[in-house]
């Protein structure tokens, strides 16, 4: 197996034409006070974790560079981003709600014509497949589209006075100042997006800090940034996040950070802000998510949903399938089942057709994850399916291990990869007892078609984790429905409605019930002096 997955790797001759990279890309600028300013320091080199075979070596491509900022450019880009805010007075956050949707409404416009350079990078970035890479983009502009749909219905729900005991008030939302966007590598453009556009059109100002992979793909987006938004409103910080970060939260004028990654990072980064009850956090964190399988499921079903649940994208997803919880009386049909969807699923580059394994981006993750393997292993588990655990650069083909039982590092720490340890249970208490005890408290799957175990699951697990999904894999989508999670797994609910409401602040205009006041404030909404105080409808 492990000559076979390594003879995927291309010659360069092999890469297609609409996907070859021609060009080394050097971007040796980054976004700051409204120009694309040169940097003149040291540039950090963007590596793929394609690896493109010469004669009988295999080195990763390397596709371009980007800036590595210190920390005094750092500390410059976040007094660019708090002097645009000003205090709430700067022109963005002062900016009326239909300002805001009309050049958001330009940006999106821009970001769809870059279109097939972001797939192209999303592909030889972080390893993503060409059908993976372009659903990200679509779904980032879709939840653009959303974001503003349901922005204008927040703003007509507010539109209107309400007089409560002999006071007149309106209650609208107001920004809450600088943002830190950390999106992370797996969905480096769709979940920057989830923070990023709707703190951006509450009227904050942000501090954009690119994953760590994932780097190159923003640089098609600069110019758009630039043209359709005041300068500062939107600044890119690029840089070793040991390095540039830690300044930024220690200087205590960041007011909202936004990140998604692991919960240890989180609370380092939390701890370092020298007024941690004045820094809202908006946190997706870590996750292992169970899948229950209980004896009258579906294994049809079960299977294809648990296959696509733990592998695709290499299982490199947040909302992934980690687990798999099965009857006893139906574990090794459904183990071998498994086995058999793993061998039909296609291993090879980010352009090849149907693929689903593709290289990791992480360079450390296959012998990360050949550790885990092992360890299962030497305690007892085996790998099912044949040629599981193979490694060859950055391809890793996935490992299904069976049994796996509480002592092996897999049963607890979450892998973030093509490894799927499967636990046979007795009593659907165990498979509870595990949830409960969990330090992550995202989602559960669970398979079964008996409705009176289905609902006592249900009842259990509601209060332990944030969503349920009965006969199907663990997912986000749709963004209109709540994503958070419990205990190290979130902090803040996402949402399209929800994200608009976390980056911002209800605020409250309000006036004793007189004929003066009444006057005043027709006269100022009439005469539509105030962008807040307003009852524009928006349609």
């Amino acid at each position: 197996m492990v000559q076979i997955i390594e003879s995927l790797f291309p010659e360069e001759l092999d890469i297609p034409g609409q996907f070859f990279i021609r060009q080394l890309i050097r971007q040796d600028y980054y976004l700051i006070n409204g120009e694309l300013r040169h940097w003149d320091g040291p540039l950090q080199d963007v590596l793929s974790p394609v690896y493109v075979r010469n004669g009988t070596e295999s080195v990763r491509k390397r596709i371009g560079s980007a800036p590595l900022l210190d920390e005094q450019a750092a500390l410059e880009t976040l007094d660019v981003a708090v002097k645009a805010y000003d205090n709430g007075r700067g022109t963005w956050p002062t900016m009326s709600v239909g300002e805001r949707i009309q050049c958001v409404q330009r940006f999106a416009g821009s970001v769809r014509e870059k279109r097939d350079q972001v797939v192209r990078l999303l592909m030889w970035e972080i390893g993503k497949s060409f059908k993976e890479a372009t659903a990200e983009f679509e779904r980032a502009l879709d939840y653009i589209r959303d974001t503003l749909d349901a922005l204008k219905e927040l703003d007509r729900q507010s539109s209107r006075f309400v007089i409560q005991q002999g006071i007149i008030g309106q209650i609208r939302r107001a920004p809450l100042g600088v943002v830190l966007c950390m999106g992370p590598y797996n969905f480096p453009l769709y979940e920057t997006f989830t923070t990023l556009i709707p703190a951006l059109v509450m009227g904050n100002t942000i501090l954009l800090k690119p994953p760590r992979f994932g780097i190159l793909l923003f640089q098609p987006l600069l110019e758009a940034f630039r043209d359709t938004f005041p300068p500062g409103v939107i600044t890119t910080v690029y840089g070793d996040g040991q390095t540039v970060t830690p300044p930024l939260l220690a200087s205590g004028k960041v007011d909202v950070l936004g990140f998604i990654g692991t919960h240890r990072v989180a609370d380092a980064l939390r701890a370092i802000h020298p007024r941690p009850h004045r820094l809202r956090c908006v946190l997706g964190l870590d996750a292992k998510n169970p899948a229950i399988i209980l004896p009258d499921a579906d294994l049809d079903l079960a299977v294809d949903e648990c296959l696509r649940g733990s592998l695709t994208y290499n299982g490199q997803r947040c909302t992934a399938l980690k687990i798999m919880f099965v009857h006893r009386t139906v574990a090794d049909a459904f183990v071998k089942r498994m086995s058999e969807g793993i061998r039909a699923l296609k291993c090879g580059m980010p352009w090849d057709e149907a693929v689903t394994i593709t290289p990791l981006p992480e360079p450390e993750k296959p012998a990360y994850l050949t550790e885990l393997v092992q360890d299962a292993v030497s305690q007892g588990a085996r790998v099912v399916n044949q040629g599981g655990g193979s490694v060859s650069g950055s391809l890793f083909y996935p490992a299904l291990l069976y049994p796996v039982s509480a002592g092996m590092r897999v049963h607890n720490e979450e892998q973030f990869g093509p490894v799927i340890p499967v636990v046979p249970f007795d009593e659907i208490s165990e498979a509870i007892d595990y949830v409960v005890a969990s330090p992550y408290g995202q989602q559960a799957s669970i398979f079964g078609r008996d409705s009176d175990l289905l609902a006592q699951l249900v009842d259990a697990l509601v209060n332990q984790v944030c969503r349920i999904n009965i006969n199907s894999q663990c997912q986000r989508s749709p963004d209109s429905f709540p994503f958070n999670g419990r205990k190290n797994s979130a902090e803040g609910t996402q949402s399209v409605a929800d994200a608009l409401r976390i980056f911002s602040i209800r605020i409250v205009v309000a006036a004793r019930e007189s004929e003066a006041n009444r006057e005043i404030i027709s006269n100022i909404v009439q005469g539509r002096k105030s962008h807040f105080l307003s009852t524009d409808f928006m349609l």
